[in-house]
C-alpha cells in the first residue's frame, strides 16, 4: 500500500519554491528555558501535541509540475529531535553561534522538513531551537502550535496520545476528500450569493462598494508593481548563504503601550518607529548616508483569525510594504509618519493583493516566480515580523520559559529579518543578518534599546508639556 499522498496548495508550494542556498526558506526559533528538561517527557509532549498535526509527519515530493505531501513511512522522532550540550560556562554568544550556524543549514528535503535540537548546558537551564520550512505554515501558525507545547504551570495532566491521534488524521479516501470539497466549495457558492442578493437589499448601495473596493485593489496591484526600487545602500548587498542572529533583552510591554497610549497610537506603531530608529541608528554609527525616501520593509500580514484554534496549517497571509522614515531623527515625528504610514496600509488591500500573487505563482512555473520575486524583493531592503505571544508565563515539560525568540526567512536578495514577539508582559526583538551584509546584529539590538528610550523619554515629556498647557 502506497503513502497517503495529498496535493500542495498553490501558496504553501509558492513558498516551498522560494527556498534557496542564500536563503533557506524556513523559520526558527529558540525557546530558553529556566531548567534542564527530561527528554522522555518532551518527546512525550512532540508526540502528543506537535504530531497531532500530520504534516509534520509528511515529506515533500515535487515533481515538477505539482508538489505533494507524502507520509514518511520511516518516519521516527529521533530524526527530528536532536540532543547536544554547549560547551564550558555557556551563555548568549555561544547560543547565537550555534543558532546562527543551524539557521545557515538547508532542512533535509529527504525527510518531513522540521527539525528540533535539545541543547543543555545554557546557562543554568537549556534551550530548545526549532526550525519548520515556510511551505508548512506561515509564522503565526507555527509560533502558536509552537506555544501549544507549553502549560500554564509546571506540572499539567497530558493527554493520552491515542486520542490526540484520532481528531488529526484525514479522514476517507482521496475521492472521499474531493466530493467533499466539491459539496464544501458548492455550499460556499451559493452562500455568498445569496449573501450578496440580500446585502442588495438590505443595502442597494452594496453593488457599487463592490465596484469600488474591486478598483482599489486593481489600483493596489498597480501601486505594488510600479513601486520604485530601494535606495542602494549597505542594507542591499550580495547575499553569501551564511547568518548571524541575536535578540535584544526584552522590553516591558507597560511602558510600550504607555508611550503607546501618550502618542495616540498604537503598540505595533510604536515597534514599528523603535525598528526605524534602530535602521537610522546603523547607519549613522556605520557613517553611511541615511537615503532621504526612507526605505522599505516587508511586512507579513495575517490573514487567519487569531481567536480560532489552529485546525490546519499552511499559509494565511499576505506581505504588505511599510515605509520606515529612517531620515526622520525626531523621535515623536518619525512617530506619526510610522503612524500614518501604518493607518494608510490598513485602509489598503495590498495583504490581499500579495497573497492573490502568491497563489498564481504557485501554480504557474518556476522561472515566472523567479523573476516576480527578484522584482519584489527588490522593492524592500527587510523583512519585520510582529507575532502575539502568551500574556502569562509558560513551562515546557515543567520549565519555566525565560525567553523566546523567532526568526523570520527572507526572500530573494533580502538579507535582513527582523523580529518582534510578545511574551509575558515583555516584548522580545531580535535580528537575522546575512554576512554578506555589514550589520552586527549585537549592534543592531543595542540600537533598538536606545531608540525605544528615546522615543519613551520624548513621550514623557510630550505628556508633562501637555499636563502644563492644560494646568495653565
Amino acid at each position: 500500500m502506497s503513502p497517503e499522498r495529498t496535493a500542495m496548495t498553490s501558496v504553501d508550494r509558492a513558498w516551498l519554491r522560494m527556498d534557496t542556498a542564500e536563503n533557506p526558506m524556513m523559520i526558527s526559533g529558540v525557546l530558553m528555558l529556566e531548567h534542564p528538561i527530561s527528554i522522555k517527557r518532551l518527546k512525550r509532549t512532540l508526540e502528543e501535541r506537535f504530531l497531532k498535526y500530520h504534516r509534520f509527519r509528511q515529506r515533500v515530493v515535487d515533481n515538477g509540475d505539482r508538489a505533494y505531501w507524502q507520509d514518511d513511512p520511516m518516519f521516527d522522532l529521533d530524526n527530528h529531535l536532536h540532543c547536544i550540550a554547549l560547551p564550558g560556562k555557556a551563555g548568549k554568544t555561544e547560543l547565537q553561534t550555534l543558532a546562527s550556524d543551524l539557521n545557515s543549514t538547508s532542512l533535509d528535503f529527504r525527510r518531513p522538513l522540521w527539525q528540533m535540537h535539545y541543547i543543555d548546558n545554557y546557562q543554568d537551564g537549556a534551550a530548545l531551537l526549532v526550525r519548520i520550512h515556510h511551505c508548512i505554515a506561515d509564522g503565526i501558525s507555527l509560533a502558536r502550535v509552537l506555544m501549544s507545547l507549553t502549560d500554564r504551570t509546571p506540572e499539567p495532566k497530558l493527554e493520552r496520545i491515542a486520542g490526540m491521534r484520532k481528531s488529526v488524521k484525514p479522514e476517507g479516501g482521496t475521492t472521499s476528500r474531493f466530493l467533499h470539497r466539491l459539496v464544501d466549495s458548492g455550499q460556499t457558492g451559493w452562500q455568498q450569493a445569496k449573501l450578496f442578493v440580500s446585502s442588495v437589499r438590505e443595502e442597494p448601495n452594496y453593488p457599487l462598494k463592490l465596484a469600488t473596493a474591486a478598483g482599489a485593489i486593481a489600483m493596489d496591484l498597480v501601486k505594488l508593481g510600479f513601486a520604485p526600487s530601494e535606495p542602494d545602500t549597505s542594507l542591499k548587498r550580495q547575499l553569501v548563504g551564511r547568518k548571524k542572529v541575536g535578540w535584544a533583552e526584552p522590553l516591558v510591554l507597560a511602558e510600550v503601550k504607555q508611550c503607546a497610549n501618550i502618542l495616540g497610537g498604537t503598540v505595533n506603531d510604536v515597534l514599528m518607529c523603535v525598528a526605524t530608529g534602530a535602521l537610522s541608528r546603523h547607519f549613522t554609527e556605520q557613517q553611511q548616508p541615511v537615503p532621504e525616501c526612507g526605505i522599505r520593509v516587508a511586512v507579513p500580514f495575517n490573514l487567519r483569525p487569531l481567536d480560532q484554534p489552529i485546525d490546519s496549517l499552511g499559509n494565511q497571509f499576505g506581505m504588505v510594504l511599510v515605509n520606515l522614515p529612517i531620515e526622520v531623527m525626531d523621535p515623536i515625528m518619525c512617530f506619526r509618519q510610522v503612524r500614518e504610514n501604518m493607518n494608510r496600509l490598513k485602509r489598503s488591500y495590498q495583504a490581499q493583493v500579495t497573497y492573490s500573487l502568491l497563489d498564481l505563482f504557485g501554480r504557474g512555473p518556476d522561472v515566472l516566480e523567479r523573476r516576480a520575486l527578484d522584482m519584489l524583493s527588490n522593492k524592500a531592503s527587510a523583512v519585520l515580523t510582529n507575532v502575539p505571544g502568551p500574556r502569562h508565563p509558560v513551562y515546557l515539560a515543567g520549565s519555566k520559559l525565560t525567553q523566546p525568540m523567532f526568526w523570520v526567512p527572507q526572500s530573494g536578495n533580502i538579507g535582513i529579518g527582523m523580529s518582534i514577539f510578545s511574551y509575558a508582559e515583555t516584548v522580545q526583538f531580535g535580528i537575522t543578518v546575512d554576512k554578506g551584509i555589514p550589520a552586527e546584529p549585537e549592534a543592531v539590538m543595542r540600537h533598538f534599546q536606545e531608540s525605544f528610550q528615546a522615543l519613551y523619554q520624548a513621550a514623557l515629556t510630550e505628556e508633562h508639556n501637555r499636563d502644563i498647557r492644560h494646568a495653565s
